[in-house]
């Protein structure tokens, strides 16, 4: 079965490459400072911060691992290149849900990205897949488990303007 690929953009990736160089090079060396610092206090068996430490180191680890896998399944996707006529991913768009007459607006991203408390919605989630090559005026479809809602796109702004 071949990895899912993680569809996200050029500045993503740097993030994540950043995030993966500082753990690896600055947080991971105050870890082993900490391990360290707790070794020299003597008995390790009821060393609280010799415990922490080595969760903490566990954790970081766990982080890199993570990091490491979401980069080895990358799809850097260059939002200039995007089809500017209609809504595709880095688009910025304005939606009406028909039935309750309410308006949201979402960024659309790669799921990595998604965040709804920040107003970006992924292209792989029901609602962000049925947007993807919409136009302002057309309504899509999206099936959920109460039923089938209606979306309205009211506008929206392709990748390189948003």
């Amino acid at each position: 079965m071949e990895a899912k690929k993680n569809i996200m953009t050029a500045e993503k990736k740097k993030m994540l490459e950043d995030e993966y160089y500082d753990i690896k090079n600055v947080k991971m060396k105050e870890n082993s400072e900490k391990i360290k610092e707790a070794r020299a206090q003597g008995d390790l068996s009821e060393n609280a911060e010799y415990d922490a430490a080595k969760d903490e180191q566990a954790e970081l680890a766990g982080r890199m691992a993570e990091i490491e896998e979401i980069l080895k399944n990358a799809e850097i996707v260059d939002l200039s290149e995007l089809d500017t006529d209609s809504i595709n991913m880095g688009s910025t768009v304005t939606i009406l849900d028909i039935e309750e007459n309410e308006e949201m607006v979402y960024k659309l991203t790669g799921s990595l990205e998604a965040n709804s408390d920040e107003g970006t919605l992924s292209i792989d989630s029901p609602l962000g897949a049925a947007l993807m090559r919409s136009k302002t005026g057309d309504v899509v479809t999206v099936e959920a488990p109460i039923g089938e809602i209606q979306y309205k796109v009211l506008n929206f702004t392709p990748a390189e303007l948003s």
